[in-house]
């Protein structure tokens, strides 16, 4: 199993669209993919196609018990004509109400996620961080092998970056082995002169750990709009790019090596 966390501080990023999207590239390879829903919003959940589930990740961050993911596990809706479609750990927005619990338990509060996936048989663990530096956030980094780092074009972004790669360090401090950085995806690239400064900003601050970006495609929303992956939309003008982007940035991760990629081109 290899769990990778999924995470800004910043919201609105699209931080549930990439994980989402490695998702929908992994189950395509035939990879048993676990998406584990750590933000009270609940968008990973429905863009998977769960709708009110009996329980919940906030069942098993109530007490500390190994494997309790295996009870909430349910399949995802998505249709699956290649590959296994993903499973999901859903989220609620009851969940908000189990970080303050959390920091009540003195001993073990950060790590219930980790006790909690121990002995998954999944190949891939996604773990979809809320925005927001909290204990939910914490556990999803304490369980993680690695983190990913995802951000947008716009302004102050590379700032936002910093404080995650912090964030990342200060819990990898407390880790055995730490906690190794995956990359930096930019996400949302649009075809602006502005996307693009903000772009190259970033690659200009955090170069050794850009990975490939993903662009800016109405496809992509229509999917989550539909709660399906990208690839099924089939012949949808931009579909079969964006699925193409995330396979590149997948393979980006799972080798653990940045790859260039180009800023988007002014218009």
């Amino acid at each position: 199993m290899f769990a990778l966390a999924v995470v800004n501080q910043k919201g609105g990023v699209g931080k549930t669209t990439v994980a989402l999207g490695l998702a929908a590239a992994a189950s395509l390879t035939g990879r048993r993919v676990l998406v584990v829903d750590l933000d009270p919003q609940a968008n990973a959940t429905t863009g998977l196609g769960v709708f009110d589930p009996a329980h919940t990740v906030d069942h098993v961050l109530a007490d500390e018990r190994p494997g309790s993911i295996a009870d909430i596990v349910v399949p995802s809706g998505w249709p699956a004509p290649v590959g296994t479609a993903p499973d999901v750990a859903p989220s609620s927005p009851s969940l908000a109400n189990r970080e303050p619990q959390l920091a009540t338990d003195p001993v073990g509060a950060q790590d219930r996620l980790h006790v909690a996936l121990s002995g998954s048989d999944h190949d891939l663990v996604l773990i979809d961080c809320p925005p927001s530096l909290g204990l939910l956030t914490v556990n999803g980094l304490f369980a993680a092998d690695r983190a990913l780092v995802v951000t947008a074009p716009s302004a102050w972004a590379s700032d936002g970056v910093a404080q995650v790669l912090t964030t990342i360090d200060r819990v990898g401090r407390r880790r055995p082995g730490g906690l190794p950085v995956a990359g930096i995806v930019v996400n949302n690239v649009g075809r602006t002169r502005d996307a693009a400064y903000w772009h190259e900003q970033l690659r200009s601050d955090h170069a050794d750990l850009i990975l490939p970006s993903v662009r800016q495609r109405a496809a992509i929303a229509e999917a989550g709009a539909q709660s399906l992956p990208v690839h099924a939309l089939g012949g949808r003008a931009g579909a079969g790019e964006a699925a193409d982007e995330f396979a590149a940035l997948l393979r980006a991760v799972l080798a653990g090596a940045a790859e260039p990629q180009m800023a988007a081109t002014p218009e």
